[in-house]
C-alpha cells in the first residue's frame, strides 16, 4: 500500500522506505483524499516503538515530530535491564559508558560503592542518539517520519483529523499521542497527574582524568529537599549531571544544583547543554485512552515516582500502543474500537500501573526519612542485592517491594518515620 509523500523533510536512512520530499502543491492535491491507519506523534522512545510495532502490523503509519532529527531531549539517559529488553534487535545503539559500579550518598556523606553483579548492568547513551535509532527502525519498518512539524489541533469525528502548523490536515483511524505530559493528546484523552516535578540537567565536558574518574561508574546523591536526588552518569568525555526535586521548588532546585554541580567539580567548564523539564506521574485511574486515541510514554503519565526513570516505561508502553492502534485500525466498528482501547489500558495498569503503585510506597517513605532509605539501600547487602536485580532487569519493582526482607525493611522504616 503506498505510503502518501510529505511536503516537508523526511527522514528517510540508507535502506528505509522513506519517500522524500515532494512539493507543498502536491501534497495539497491530496490532502483529504488519504487516510493514514495509524498517527503517531512524538519521535520519542514510546512514539517511535509504537511506530515501528504498528508499521510491523502492516499499518500505514506517520510519525509527527515537531523538532528536527535527532533532536536533543534532557533525560538522565541510563538504559536498566527492562529498558534493554524492551529495545528491538540488532539496534544500532551508540552506548558512552557502561555503569558496573554505584556510588550513593546523602547531600555528600555517608557515601558507599558498591557494585553490580547481573548481567544487564546500566547502558550510558545520548537519548538524541537513541531517539534517532528508534526512529531509524521505525521508518525502515515502513513507517513515514515527518519532522518539523507541529501538531496544531486535533478533532474527532468518527476518525480522528489532526491538524498540522503549516495548515495542512490528516485523517486516521488510530492516535498514538507520545507528545509529553504536556500534549494535545494528553489533553484530548484527559491525562490527569499526580506528581509533578522539575529536574535541571547539564551535559559538561570533562577532563581526561575525570572521565577516568567516573569511567564505569554512577553516583546518586540523595538531595536536601523531600523526595529530591541527583545524578552523575558517565559518557567518555562528557558527564550528564542533573538534580530533581517537587515542582514548586524552583529556587531552592536551583540553589541544589548549583551546590551539587561544585560538589563534583562538574562547574568547571561551559556545559554543552544545560536544560531543564517537568517529569509526570499519572493518577492511577487517569484514562489511557479515549476513542480511536492512545497515549504512551510522559504523554500518558508513565513514569518511575522514585527514581523518575521514563525510558524503560516508554518503551514498554509504546510497543503496547502501537499492538492497540493496529487493533483500532483494523476494527470492524466502533465496539470493536472500544475494545482495543480499554485492553490496552487494563494491560498498562495491570504492569507499568502496578510498577508504579509500588514505587510510590518506595517514594512515600524516601521523602521522610532519605537516611533511612539510604543506610537500607547500601548498609544491607539482601536490600542491595534485590535492587540490583531490578537494576538489571531480573525483576520488577513489586516483587522487589513484595520480597518478605523488603517489607520487612519498608514496615521498620515506616514506624521510624
Amino acid at each position: 500500500m503506498p505510503v502518501p509523500s510529505s511536503p516537508f523533510r523526511t527522514f528517510a536512512p540508507e535502506g528505509g522506505r522513506g519517500e522524500g520530499v515532494v512539493s507543498i502543491d502536491q501534497e495539497r492535491q491530496i490532502a483529504g483524499t488519504r487516510t493514514w491507519d495509524v498517527v503517531v506523534i512524538g519521535a520519542g522512545p514510546a512514539g517511535a516503538s509504537a511506530a515501528r510495532v504498528a508499521a510491523e502490523a502492516g499499518c500505514r503509519t506517520l510519525v509527527l515530530e515537531r523538532a528536527r532529527i535527532p533532536r536533543y531531549k534532557t533525560c538522565g539517559g541510563g538504559l536498566i535491564g527492562h529498558a534493554q529488553a524492551a529495545l528491538p534487535p540488532d539496534l544500532p545503539l551508540q552506548v558512552k559508558d557502561v555503569a558496573h559500579s554505584f556510588t550513593f550518598n546523602l547531600v555528600g556523606r555517608r557515601q558507599r560503592t558498591l557494585a553490580s553483579a547481573g548481567d544487564t548492568p546500566i547502558l550510558m547513551v545520548f537519548r538524541a542518539d537513541l531517539d534517532a535509532a528508534l526512529t531509524d527502525v521505525a521508518a525502515k519498518a515502513g513507517a513515514e517520519i515527518r519532522d518539523g512539524l507541529a501538531v496544531s489541533g486535533l478533532s474527532d469525528d468518527g476518525l480522528i483529523t489532526v491538524r498540522t502548523s503549516d495548515g495542512d490536515t490528516l485523517r486516521t483511524r488510530a492516535l498514538v499521542g507520545a507528545d509529553g505530559s504536556a500534549g494535545r493528546v494528553a489533553k484530548h484523552v484527559g491525562v490527569r497527574c499526580a506528581q509533578t516535578d522539575l529536574a535541571l540537567e547539564v551535559e559538561v565536558p570533562v577532563t581526561e582524568r575525570a572521565a577516568a574518574h567516573w569511567h564505569g561508574r554512577m553516583l546518586i546523591e540523595w538531595g536536601p529537599l523531600p523526595g529530591s536526588f541527583g545524578w552523575v552518569f558517565p559518557k567518555g568525555d562528557i558527564c550528564t549531571a542533573g538534580v530533581v526535586a517537587a515542582r514548586g521548588q524552583g529556587q531552592d532546585t536551583r540553589a541544589y544544583m548549583r551546590d551539587f554541580l561544585a560538589r563534583y567539580e562538574l562547574d568547571q567548564a561551559e556545559p554543552v547543554h544545560d536544560t531543564g523539564h517537568l517529569t509526570r506521574c499519572r493518577f492511577p485511574d487517569s484514562p489511557l485512552a479515549r476513542g480511536r486515541a492512545v497515549v504512551a510514554g510522559d504523554a500518558a503519565g508513565l513514569c518511575d515516582p522514585w527514581s523518575r526513570e521514563g525510558i524503560s516505561f516508554a518503551l514498554r508502553s509504546g510497543i503496547a500502543a502501537g499492538q492497540a492502534a493496529a487493533r483500532i485500525a483494523g476494527a470492524a466498528d466502533e465496539a470493536a474500537v472500544e475494545r482495543a482501547g480499554a485492553d490496552y489500558a487494563r494491560a498498562v495498569t495491570s504492569t507499568l500501573g502496578t510498577e508504579m503503585e509500588a514505587s510510590r510506597q518506595v517514594m512515600n517513605l524516601f521523602c521522610k526519612r532519605p537516611g533511612l532509605i539510604h543506610d537500607g539501600l547500601t548498609a544491607l547487602p539482601p536490600v542491595w542485592r534485590m535492587f540490583d536485580r531490578y537494576i538489571n532487569g531480573e525483576t520488577t519493582i513489586p516483587a522487589l517491594v513484595g520480597h518478605p526482607v523488603a517489607r520487612l525493611a519498608l514496615r521498620a522504616l515506616g514506624r521510624l518515620a
